[in-house]
């Protein structure tokens, strides 16, 4: 690549070398010229003449001789200078104007220096820059006692009396200013504004000879002197960037090209300079240095090497000759900070030709050893250094004050790195200007300071800011007190004179144009101000004095200053952003070091401290910091700061030094406190973007940094004031003692604990005298919580509220004019300094971030310039004997209010830009519990389910709004403002009042959904009508009949054989093993969003598709279900947010199918084993314990042989009906007791959990089963005859007390044949409840009062049954009953109901569930019925057909005698396992009570749904219902006026009554009117009473007349309808494919439209207007205001689009490139989760939202898969422009991946695209790949594909991989690097996932 530059190989290097120097001797730069020239000074009689080669010019006195430089010339003039002098005086002789044209340096300015001085000529020099108007040439005007003047300019001034106008940067200036001077050049001519005339010599003295001199100057013409000329300097401007030449003026110049002395020139200019350097050392310098400068350097977009600094560098390489070469070039050219990689490389490829690079041999300067005066040269120091071993002394400037030895500041603490640089800038301070680059908060200006003091210099610091001009920097206009117009010296002016240590702060930011006026300062250390003063070099204003023999007192008469020998500048600066443009946004940075600026100082990167040097600067500052979280701290910057990726450096730079001394200071006075909160508070993680996010966790989780969970919940925050001490929480401070009382801020404030861990930890910061910034989203509070803050300390506060205009000065003085004097007024920035109150700076980030900038320098060093030239000073030391100071009030704090950066506030990042000097506070809203304490004091009347509702709904957006769903965040105040509204008006709706928040969004369709959605699923019934309510049918029940008796005999005869034999054993416990319990989201969602029905609530369970639920049961409020296939269980809470999920997979292990079919019930159990359940598996009587909350398993074995032999397997799947399985009966879980029989068999064994242990009873007879219908008393069925058998035992059953059961048989009787007979049909019982009905509902069912031991009984033959006096009474007990009109049993199941086609009618055997319960407090039976044996035709009219359903659930209703069928929605999915779900249960769902007056149903599909089935919650749940919607009870609104209409009441009176009542309004005469006065009626005024006659205001439904008339509907519809064909027509595409189409577009439209909405508003954002200043109208500019007295015209700034800075590169788009995965396992397993569809959506997206942004995004669409990985789908230049080209990109996905190889490319098509794409010219790369790669089975280690994804910084690459199997896909994300990998386990988060990556990275800084 360099081959061009110089032939290779040492030996041909040295031969060269040699060749160029002999010939460099032979041919100078023009090397045909082969006369060399002198310059000879030739005394004549007739005066003096110069000489140059041949041509002579011949000198004048000058009339100022203190204009004419001195002391430019040098001893000996190179040849090449010579030829340039020659040149210029042929010009001057010609009388021609001259343009110098060449690269950055002080060349071109020196050589007209030295020009001038050789022909004595005086000068007007002025540096132009883009703030130079036509007042600064021309004229300005001053005003002397009240009357405005003209002053001269520059260029009148020279032209009148003769003078060199020096116009150095012709590139600066702005287009339009230089084309004044077009006339002055060529005809020697101009127009002032005071009316003079300035005309050509020649012209003059012709008229002259006709006219007398008085007569000219009464025409005010002026001559124009022939001895005036015109010198203009500048750059080249295609190279460098600028304004073009106007071709006008180019056409009046000559030009000349100036460039660098040849090499031989420069080479004994540089041998004199270092004579204790090797030559060949010199030569190699400067050889690179040429190199650099080169065509093909620059071609390579290398920035020029600023040869004219060898110089200076030599001095220091002559004092250290052992210093290494490296060093001292990445000083001239820190190549390191500029340039990017190719660029570095290409500047070491050229170093180590020349034998350069020995950084690594040559030892740096290690420290500065002493500091002391120089005794025989006044303002120098001697500076001991020791470099390898060995002490050097040398000279440098010092400044006046006292010397400090070094490392002797408490405040300074010295790692090596520092001390080694400290010694670096010692020997660069020898010779030149430092500029320190490092970036924000690591220290720079720190290190500046210590070097100051111990060179004894004051400091001057100023501080740049963008929009900073030239004014600013060297002179501002103030008015005397007599109103006359001055000029004041800026603290940069004070300083040269002064000899102060200038240091710039901020180069970076300002621009290029204004730091050009301080180049000559820099260079020559001359300045020309704007009122004519001059500073001149101490040694020239010397010589200048000796030659005139002037004294100090005449030089200053005639405006000429000394700039102090000491005087030195330091700039500090960020590094530049390599590759960023110089006008790029701000907030990015920019590559701010052009060649110009090179040229000005010696760069000192300040790399950041190492981390033992960190940890031992944190020990220094912080003594007491916990050591351990100081380790952890420190890991974790250097983590970050190490990656290449780029979101991890950008958290980096929020964890600045300055930042982390921060936190250490308050870990040392808070040890407790966590290290991640501290960290995340720093980064303000809450507001970072969700990727940035994501790695910041992921590095804290690799630093093993875990956040400690506050304990908030313990903690009371509460705030008390006692004896003047203030306490929030645990911190305390003392109330202030204000002045000023009236500016204390008093506010509403509800106290809530989150906002008071806010106040409590701004409280920590404040007591630790930081000052606070608070972030957070709009309406979160943040003016409350500062309010109320400073009201608790008593503290009063200055107010600033900042937006888009507010400008430096508006932020610290507001000039105002007052009798022609222009006063200041204090701004409350100023006010708070001087007073000492607080500063609330309120929408930070509305002001643009250069302004904020100020506040850096007030924070930092408590130092700041005001606009009147007033400074202030923190140290009041400092403050003593200085005028025009104030002195910073030691209570003075800042407190910053700023919306979180990006979308949707788009206001400046002030975090970004200023965060790290203020301590962070993110300010969120606050928790729910928080929220609705503090809603509840707004609204104390407001229903608590309303804000309950609310509370949740918002907390619900606010969680879309973060993960970008919807883009306005809202907030608390939203809330607030509903509650406030329904506690003032309660009637109205909380549907209606929400309106009025969501009314903004109500055109945009998209997030108009999502909010409907979510208010929906919070049951805000947004839209629904009153009159929606869907209730079930209800039917009446039969009459209630006493049907029979029951008898309990206790016979004597019988009581021998019936005693059964008990006998106890303790269980046997295995285990525990400990599985992992899951905690999935729930998506609840409230039913009654739209209309209201008897469903609260559903969600779907996360089950798999195969699974079958086998039992469901509550305990209180939580839901429990099980399913079998395979076995786990879930638990949730009914109002939770998390579904728990254990799976047990490995207890029962599937076998083949259908041989074991598992079926388990669940026992929770009570107290004091709450959240406990046993399981109990029917079939291998397995009976587990499990603990939901650690997920241990135990399993409990009853009987000691209870493992059981599995021989029985064989018979399971055969014909024949299986056998008896093992039930559990689990009415008396909660007492912890559990009851277990085997159907057929003869044995009960009940365990008590809490003693461990079985009590076995066998029984005489074989069980068909057992109802508990006490604790005591248990009702059996014997298994053949149905015969009951009542079972009584003993309460307690002690071990030693083998208690006897008893157990008594039951007769049924039938009420005709009285008590003996048997003949009753004998009920089997299918629910038999364990408790009684309450009296009253006993009463109510039976209609009779009585009071009654009872049971309800339901059994397939009746709805209900009640036996009165059972259990208890011994005497016959009736049985009551409703019976059915036909027993369900008997009902065939082969009737078509829809669930035929599911089954395949295999109803084989009885089933496991009955799916029928009591509700006893409601007074009802509820059961799960199929569709086939419900009386469908009762329940719908004959014309509707009834819906698919699941089931219908039959609710009988004994207090109101009737009965309802309620249908339950079909499930979704339903297991294929069809016969085995037969066996559950005969409908499709699951039932069991929940509370007291409702039930819940899981259906198959593991869709549960919460009912509400009892008639007093129904009513109640429907009034509040009624309540939300709000009464539109349809009456019209009448608007009443309550006007006084001046006639008089007289008496009230009825009123005439009109005998045709026809409508009367207003009057007094009729009765029965509107608006009248005296009479009844409506709405007037004096009548006795209102009477209404009845007119009827004909009144359509608030519904119709919202309704648009039908056939304007239909028209819309039809237009609709004929444009989208036309559409299809015209690009030719079938309705099929538009559909097809449709299918993916409609799946991602909600991500393209919000995309579309970020992009729309950030390329608002970039075509924001700017200032435009120096206008003839707008508003006026305050910096301008003097400018307005005196009578300037162009005083005015206006808002206009700024044009791009000439020269700054276009704004290229973002290159963005998806690749696809397309291989055969996305079409192999679309089946399963869609995959590939949901991948065609992704790219879908893509295209849609990037359709029409083409100039923004350039991007393609790339497929990889076995075929290869560069299958094209969308080409960059070739984007699909409509729905038919983009179908058509995914028909070819699709084809693709069905017909292509099977393999895999992900990582090969990763690596090509990044490397394809880092070679294309774009402002980002973006990669993003989507892949299913299953990388373990094609054995790929994912650290391999991290070091892809991360393997080129300028790509940003992104992997969405689609998760596979089991926690695979976890495993990778672990191994992949934070925010650049994401796994999709569902595959809908495909297109949200990409839709994080845009808004997040590309969007960010769009």
């Amino acid at each position: 690549m360099y081959s061009q530059i110089l032939c290779s190989g040492s030996a041909a290097l040295v031969a060269s070398r040699r060749m160029r120097n002999i010939l460099g001797a032979v041919l100078g730069r023009d090397g045909w010229m082969w006369r060399t020239h002198e310059v000879k000074l030739i005394n004549t009689s007739s005066g003096d003449t110069v000489k140059i080669g041949e041509i002579s010019y011949k000198l004048k006195m000058p009339r100022n001789p203190e204009l004419v430089p001195v002391k430019h010339i040098s001893d000996s003039l190179p040849q090449t200078v010579a030829q340039h002098l020659r040149w210029i005086m042929q010009k001057d002789l010609l009388g021609q104007d001259v343009f110098l044209i060449g690269p950055p340096g002080p060349l071109r300015r020196s050589l007209a220096m030295q020009y001038l001085e050789l022909t004595k000529r005086e000068v007007e020099y002025v540096a132009l820059s883009r703030d130079t108007t036509e007042t600064d040439l021309k004229q300005r005007r001053e005003i002397r006692s009240g009357t405005a003047f003209y002053i001269d300019q520059c260029a009148v001034r020279a032209a009148t009396q003769g003078r060199v106008l020096v116009l150095e940067g012709l590139e600066k200036a702005e287009r339009n200013v230089l084309p004044v001077l077009n006339n002055l050049l060529e005809n020697r001519e101009m127009q002032l504004e005071d009316g003079r005339f300035l005309m050509s010599a020649e012209r003059y003295d012709k008229l002259l000879q006709e006219h007398t001199k008085e007569e000219m100057d009464s025409w005010k013409i002026v001559r124009v002197s022939e001895d005036f000329r015109v010198i203009a300097l500048g750059l080249p401007v295609p190279k460098y960037k600028g304004n073009p030449l106007d071709p006008p003026l180019r056409s009046r110049f000559q030009a000349r090209d100036i460039y660098y002395l040849p090499f031989k020139d420069q080479l004994e200019m540089l041998y004199t300079a270092g004579p204790n350097i090797a030559a060949e050392r010199v030569s190699q310098l400067l050889s690179l240095a040429t190199t650099l400068c080169s065509q093909e350097s620059s071609n390579l977009g290398l920035p020029d090497f600023p040869v004219d600094n060898l110089l200076s560098a030599l001095h220091v390489l002559n004092a250290f000759p052992m210093l290494s070469s490296q060093q001292l070039v990445q000083r001239l050219y820190p190549y390191n900070s500029i340039l990017g990689k190719e660029g570095r490389s290409a500047v070491e490829g050229v170093l180590s030709r020349f034998e350069l690079l020995d950084g690594q041999r040559q030892p740096a300067p290690g420290a500065i050893l002493n500091v002391s005066r120089t005794r025989d040269l006044e303002g120098h120091a001697d500076v001991t250094l020791r470099v390898a071993d060995k002490d050097i002394t040398f000279q440098v400037p010092a400044g006046t004050k006292e010397l400090r030895p070094p490392n002797s500041s408490p405040t300074f603490i010295s790692t090596p790195s520092h001390s080694q640089l400290m010694a670096e800038m010692m020997q660069s301070h020898m010779a030149k200007d430092i500029c320190l680059i490092g970036a924000k908060g690591c220290g720079k200006s720190v290190i500046a300071r210590e070097f100051a003091e111990i060179l004894g210099y004051s400091i001057e610091p100023v501080m740049l800011y963008q929009d900073m001009t030239a004014r600013d920097l060297l002179q501002q206009r103030y008015t005397l007190p007599n109103g006359d117009t001055a000029w004041r010296p800026s603290p940069l002016v004070t300083a040269a004179i002064e000899g102060k240590l200038l240091i710039l702060d901020g180069i970076h930011r300002v621009n290029l144009g204004t730091l050009a006026v301080l180049s000559r300062l820099l260079h020559d250390r001359e300045l020309d101000l704007y009122d004519g003063t001059r500073l001149l070099r101490w040694d020239r204003y010397q010589t200048l004095k000796e030659q005139l023999q002037f004294s100090d007192q005449q030089l200053q008469e005639r405006s000429i200053h000394p700039i102090h020998p000491s005087f030195r500048v330091m700039a500090l600066a960020e590094p530049p952003v390599v590759g960023a443009s110089a006008s790029s946004s701000i907030n990015r940075g920019q590559q701010w070091l052009s060649p110009e600026l090179l040229t000005m100082f010696l760069y000192h990167t300040v790399t950041p401290l190492a981390k033992a040097e960190e940890m031992g600067l944190i020990q220094g500052l912080t003594p007491n910091v916990p050591m351990e979280a100081a380790e952890h701290l420190l890991h974790l910057t250097h983590s970050l700061r190490k990656t290449n990726d780029p979101t991890a450096q950008s958290l980096a730079s929020s964890l600045s030094t300055r930042q982390l001394l921060r936190i250490c200071r308050r870990l040392s006075q808070y040890p407790e406190e966590s290290i991640a909160r501290a960290v995340n508070k720093a980064c303000l993680s809450r507001f970072l973007p969700s990727l940035a996010r994501a790695s910041l966790e992921k590095s804290l989780d690799n630093c093993s940094i875990q956040d400690t969970p506050d304990p908030a919940d313990t903690r009371d925050f509460s705030c008390r004031i006692k004896e003047g001490v203030l306490t929030i929480g645990s911190v305390s401070a003392p109330v202030y003692n204000p002045n000023e009382k009236i500016k204390v801020p008093d506010v509403l404030f509800y106290d809530n604990p989150q906002h008071m861990m806010v106040m409590e930890d701004m409280l920590k910061d404040f007591l630790l005298g930081e000052h606070l910034l608070l972030v957070g989203n709009q309406g979160v509070g943040k003016n409350k919580i500062v309010d109320r803050f400073l009201h608790l300390l008593n503290r009063p506060r200055e107010y600033l509220q900042l937006h888009r205009d507010t400008t430096v000065q508006t932020l610290t003085l507001q000039p105002t004019v007052q009798n022609g004097i222009i006063m200041y007024e204090d701004s409350p920035l100023v006010k708070a300094v001087k007073l000492g109150h607080i500063l609330l700076i309120d929408e930070a980030d509305k002001a643009p971030t250069n302004v904020t900038c100020i506040l850096k320098t007030l924070v930092e060093s408590g130092e700041m310039i005001l606009a009147d030239g007033r400074r202030i000073i923190s140290d009041p030391c400092e403050a003593e004997g200085r005028c025009n100071t104030i002195v910073m009030h030691p209570d003075f704090r800042m407190l910053v209010l700023a919306n979180r950066p990006g979308f949707p506030f788009l206001g400046n990042d002030f975090f970004g830009a200023l965060g790290d000097i203020f301590s962070c506070h993110a300010v969120d809203n606050p928790k729910p519990q928080a929220e609705l304490a503090m809603l509840k004091q707004y609204g104390p009347d407001v229903p608590d389910a309303t804000l309950q509702k609310l509370v949740a709904a918002f907390g619900e957006l606010r969680s879309m709004a973060d993960q970008g769903t919807i883009t306005y965040p809202y907030s608390t105040r939203e809330v607030v403002n509903i509650v406030r509204h329904l506690q003032k008006f309660p009637d109205e709706g909380l549907a209606n009042v929400v309106r009025n928040v969501f009314d903004f969004d109500s055109y945009n369709k998209d997030t108009r959904e999502v909010l409907i959605e979510a208010l929906h699923k919070h049951g805000i019934p947004i839209g629904a009508k009153p009159s929606s309510v869907t209730l079930a049918k209800e039917l009446p029940l039969p009459e209630v009949k006493m049907t029979g008796y029951w008898t309990i005999n206790q016979g004597g005869n019988a009581r021998r054989k019936l005693l059964c034999p008990t006998e106890t054993h303790p269980i046997d416990i295995k285990g525990p093993v400990f599985l992992r319990v899951q905690g999935y989201p729930c998506n609840r969602q409230e039913s009654r969003a739209l209309s209201f029905s008897e469903e609260k609530a559903h969600w779907q369970i996360p089950m798999s598709e195969v699974n079958i639920i086998c039992d469901v049961t509550t305990k209180d409020d939580v839901l429990y279900v099980a399913t079998c296939n395979p076995v786990s269980l879930y638990s949730m809470k009914e109002h939770g947010d998390t579904i728990h999920c254990m799976e047990l997979y490995d207890v029962f292990p599937r076998t083949i199918s259908g041989v074991w079919q598992p079926f388990v019930t669940i026992a929770p159990l009570g107290s004091p084993l709450d959240g406990q359940v046993v399981l109990h598996e029917e079939q291998s009587n397995t009976v587990l314990h499990l603990d939901m909350v650690t997920g241990a398993v135990r399993r409990l074995m009853l009987s000691p042989d209870s493992e059981q032999p599995s021989t029985r397997a064989s018979n399971w799947w055969s014909s024949k009906e299986q056998q008896g399985g093992h039930k559990m009966c689990h009415d008396f879980a909660h007492k912890n007791w559990l009851l277990f029989y085997k159907e057929d068999g003869n044995q009960l064994e009940v365990l008590d959990v809490l003693e461990g242990r079985v009590h076995s009873i066998s029984l005489p007879i074989n069980l068909k089963s057992v109802f508990l219908v006490a604790e005591d008393r248990w009702l059996l069925l014997e298994s053949n005859t149905n015969k009951k058998f009542l079972l009584t035992k003993p309460m307690h059953m002690a071990a030693e007390d083998s208690g006897v059961c008893q157990l008594h048989s039951i007769s049924e009787d039938s009420v005709s044949s009285g008590h003996g007979a048997s003949s009753a049909e004998v009920s089997v019982p299918q629910m038999l409840s364990c408790e009684q009905l309450p009296n009253e509902n006993l009463s109510a069912a039976l209609d009779q009062k009585i009071v009654s031991p009872n049971r309800i009984l339901a059994d397939t033959a009746s709805f209900a049954r009640v036996v009165v006096g059972f259990p208890d009474l011994v005497s016959p007990n009736e049985v009551y009953s409703f019976k059915r009109p036909v027993d369900l049993s008997e009902m065939k199941s082969g009737e078509k109901g829809n669930h035929m086609f599911l089954r395949g009618g295999l109803r084989s055997g009885t089933v496991k569930r009955d799916n029928c319960v009591g509700l006893l407090s409601a007074n009802q039976v509820v059961r799960a019925l199929p569709p086939n044996k419900v009386p469908l035709k009762e329940v719908y009219p004959k014309d509707v057909t009834p819906p698919m359903t699941a089931a219908y659930l039959e609710v009988t209703d004994l207090n109101s005698k009737k009965v309802k069928y309620i249908p339950v929605p079909r499930s979704m999915s339903v297991s294929p396992y069809t016969s085995w779900l037969s066996k559950v249960s005969e409908s499709d769902v699951l039932m069991t009570p929940l509370g007291t007056g409702g039930v819940v149903t899981v259906d198959m599909g593991g869709y549960v749904r919460l009912w509400e089935t009892g008639l007093d919650t129904l009513q109640r749940s429907l009034m509040e219902w009624r309540n939300m919607i709000g009464t539109e009870d349809g009456r019209p609104i009448q608007i009443t006026i309550q006007k006084d209409s001046g006639q008089d009441v007289t008496a009230p009176k009825h009123g005439k009554i009109d005998p045709n009542n026809a409508p009367h309004v207003g009057g007094n005469q009729w009765a029965g009117g509107t608006g009248g006065r005296d009479t009844a009626g409506l709405g007037g005024k004096g009548g006795p009473y209102r009477l209404d006659a009845g007119h009827k205001v004909y009144q359509v439904s608030q519904a119709e007349k919202d309704a648009v008339p039908e056939e304007v509907r239909r028209a819309a519809r039809e237009m609709g309808e004929k444009a989208f064909k036309e559409r299809l027509k015209e690009i030719d595409m079938s309705e099929y494919d538009a559909a097809t189409y449709e299918r993916f577009s409609n799946a991602v439209r909600r991500q393209v439209q919000s995309l579309r909405i970020i992009l729309d508003t950030l390329q608002a954002k970039g075509k924001e207007r700017q200032w435009l200043k120096n206008q003839a109208l707008g508003e006026l500019d305050d910096a301008k205001i003097i400018d307005g007295l005196t009578g300037e015209k162009a005083i005015y700034k206006r808002r206009g689009e700024l044009d791009p800075e000439l020269g700054s590169p276009q704004q290229k788009p973002k290159r963005l490139r998806v690749l696809a995965d397309v291989s055969g396992s996305m079409y192999r397993f679309n089946g399963v989760d869609g995959r590939l569809e949901r991948s065609m959506e992704a790219v879908c997206m893509v295209m849609e939202a990037l359709e029409s942004y083409e100039h923004k995004f350039k991007y393609d669409i790339v497929g990889h898969s076995g075929d290869g990985y560069d299958i094209e789908l969308v080409r960059a230049d070739k984007v699909p422009k409509n729905n038919k080209q983009r179908l058509k990109v995914l028909k070819t996905m699709h084809a693709h991946s069905q017909f292509c190889m099977s393999g895999d490319y992900t990582l090969e098509g990763t690596d090509a695209s990044i490397k394809e794409l880092a070679r294309e010219e774009a402002d980002e790369h973006f990669v993003v790949v989507l892949s299913d790669a299953n990388l373990e089975r094609y054995g790929i280690r994912p650290e391999r594909f991290a070091k892809f994804l991360t393997s080129d910084p300028q790509v940003n690459a992104f992997a969405i991989f689609i998760g596979s199997l089991g926690d695979q896909a976890e495993r990778l994300q672990k191994t992949l690097p934070a925010g650049r990998s994401f796994v999709a386990m569902d595959t809908k988060q495909i297109p949200q996932i990409l839709q994080q990556i845009f808004t997040s990275t590309m969007l960010s800084n769009a």
